[in-house]
């Protein structure tokens, strides 16, 4: 509700007091401070000696709008959408996924049921993805590869990221047809015409459009080791030799006792796709199955890794 309603963009670059803010966004003041003193609370903003408020400057760059890493557009697919599907969990535990789901629409009809249900997940998708995709692009191996197919890229986060960080690469969203706007919009934000484009298709039915990389970003762990294998074997199918597939995602430890940030998603995931979160060593093991060799993992500062695999 506070990043909906503008506080967390009116507290950015200032301090104020519950009244000033209410008055300048047109909020109620007492629902206002309540809120105020609940987020005050749990350490998301903090409160001066004066009784004005301020955004520590720890929490900034997750909290600004205008940032590469501002959470909002998560936060409010989770209240929107997730937050939603959680009640499934009862039934999950007394009669198992697969006969709750049997009856349920299937996971991307449901995100992308609506212009404003896609519009939400994308930009819930570009802000997990695009700033650790920086750290995620120079550890890919990139410098070489003339062009890359991003699977179920959204809105191109990860592409956009490649791309400017490349020179001479080329890049492809695959993606549903609804996707097909919001990556031309991209397109146009970033003037990455004639290196980004878009085929539609469907990744359980189609095959991939030929590259030097295949990608997946947030992708294998909504799907079960079977569906995924089945994703992988495409990937290799479409790899040139030589070439590569990128898997990026959360990973748990060896042990999968953490860390927290995985086990939640892993959750999570229950409820809002078919998929669970993997160990590095369940990730390459999927990808050497489907014919990839030389694994490796790159860890980034951020929750979401990478594993490599190279088709010879």
């Amino acid at each position: 509700m506070a990043d909906k309603h503008g506080v967390f963009g009116f507290l950015v670059d200032q301090e104020a007091p519950t009244g000033k803010i209410a008055s300048s966004l047109g909020l109620d003041e007492e629902t206002l401070d309540r809120l105020l003193v609940l987020l005050d609370s749990f350490g998301v903003i903090e409160q001066n000696e004066h009784g004005a408020y301020r955004i520590p400057a720890g929490m900034a760059p997750f909290l600004d709008p205008e940032s590469s890493r501002s959470v909002g557009g998560f936060l409010n697919h989770v209240m929107n959408s997730t937050l939603g599907r959680l009640p499934q969990l009862d039934g999950y535990l007394t009669d198992g996924k697969s006969a709750v789901d049997a009856v349920l629409p299937a996971p991307f009809d449901v995100m992308y049921r609506t212009p404003k249900l896609t519009e939400e997940f994308l930009a819930a998708m570009w802000q997990l993805t695009y700033d650790v995709s920086r750290e995620l692009v120079p550890m890919a191996g990139l410098t070489e590869v003339r062009h890359l197919v991003d699977i179920g890229g959204a809105s191109g986060p990860f592409c956009v990221a490649a791309l400017e960080a490349t020179p001479g690469l080329r890049a492809t969203v695959f993606e549903l047809p609804e996707v097909g706007p919001y990556v031309a919009d991209t397109v146009e934000r970033y003037g990455l015409r004639g290196r980004l484009d878009f085929a539609a298709g469907d990744f359980h039915r189609d095959e991939f459009p030929p590259t030097e990389c295949v990608a997946f970003g947030y992708i294998l762990s909504g799907w079960t080791d079977e569906i995924g294998l089945e994703l992988l074997r495409k990937a290799y199918r479409a790899c040139a030799d030589g070439g590569r597939v990128l898997i990026m995602d959360r990973l748990f430890d060896d042990d999968r006792r953490g860390p927290l940030p995985t086990a939640v998603m892993n959750l999570s995931m229950h409820v809002e796709a078919k998929g669970r979160h993997r160990t590095a060593a369940e990730y390459m093991g999927l990808l050497e199955s489907a014919g990839f060799v030389d694994c490796e993992v790159h860890r980034t500062s951020q929750d979401k890794q990478l594993v490599i695999g190279l088709k010879r």
